[in-house]
């Protein structure tokens, strides 16, 4: 097996352009996913590239490197629209996995019941794609395509996670509904930020994940409560606005359970953010 861990940007992108590998990160996705089998392709590991690592501040927004893992997000000092970020953080395995496991591996693998997608969204994120020809720059909701697929082409690697200055505004939620508390695949998951300017919803962002192929926001859910005073905005939520969901039936839950599990986890998760979230 064929295996490269280098130091820097340029030579892994050298590398990719060169054939087929498999990019590895934190690897708790990958190998749980070779299922006791070898590798099918080379292994290029990027976790010597130190320019990958950390949340860094910049002059348009912030900054998520491909390497910041669920730790770092934990522990970055970042305003309350985060909130439901470090939320998902904390859901995510356990915390030796929360130390190891990448948020760019988490939207690469591309699970629908993927835990970052949903904040991810309500922060209008976007994903940096770099090849040995240049960067270019994707919205999330452009970079998961579907079940375990994205936006990559031969040759790119995603290089960071961007979330522009706008996004920074409001206070935030994140729940997720799963057979137990933790270490569990979730069967349905909301991610709420909010701003609220006088008691009413001025502006609102919605996520949800695990109710379609691909974590999508509800702008049916953010119209209907925009502008509502924050004590009604939970009863402004109605299954009807959520109508775009498209969950299926499977061993964790049956199609009808999860559509009303979701509208019920928004109207929780706004109710939490509005109350001011987390610290």
């Amino acid at each position: 097996m064929e295996f490269a861990r280098p130091t820097e940007i340029d030579e892994a992108l050298a590398l990719l352009a060169s054939g087929q590998w498999d990019v590895l990160s934190g690897g708790t996705d990958y190998f749980p996913g070779l299922r006791d089998e070898p590798p099918t392709a080379p292994i290029l590991d990027i976790s010597a590239i130190d320019s990958l690592r950390g949340v860094t501040r910049t002059a348009d927004g912030w900054r998520i490197g491909a390497l910041a893992t669920w730790t770092d997000v934990i522990r970055a000092d970042l305003p309350p629209a985060f909130d439901g970020l470090k939320l998902a953080a904390r859901e995510v395995g356990s915390v030796q996995i929360q130390n190891r496991a990448t948020l760019a591996g988490n939207l690469c693998n591309a699970s629908p019941a993927a835990d970052g997608v949903p904040p991810l969204l309500t922060l209008d994120a976007s994903v940096e794609v770099a090849s040995g020809t240049g960067l270019r720059t994707l919205p999330l909701s452009e970079f998961v395509l579907g079940n375990r697929q994205t936006a990559l082409s031969k040759g790119e690697m995603v290089t960071a996670i961007t979330v522009p200055e706008s996004a920074g505004q409001g206070v935030s939620s994140f729940l997720k509904l799963g057979a137990r508390k933790y270490l569990v695949i979730s069967i349905a998951m909301v991610a709420v930020r909010l701003v609220i300017r006088e008691q009413r919803i001025a502006d609102a962002a919605i996520a949800v994940g695990a109710c379609s192929a691909v974590a999508q926001r509800l702008g049916a859910v953010e119209a209907a409560i925009k502008g509502q005073p924050v004590t009604q905005i939970e009863q402004a939520v109605t299954a009807g606005d959520c109508a775009a969901l498209t969950p299926i039936s499977d061993v964790r839950a049956p199609e009808a359970y999860r559509r009303e599990a979701a509208v019920e986890l928004i109207r929780r998760a706004l109710d939490h953010a509005a109350g001011g979230g987390v610290s």
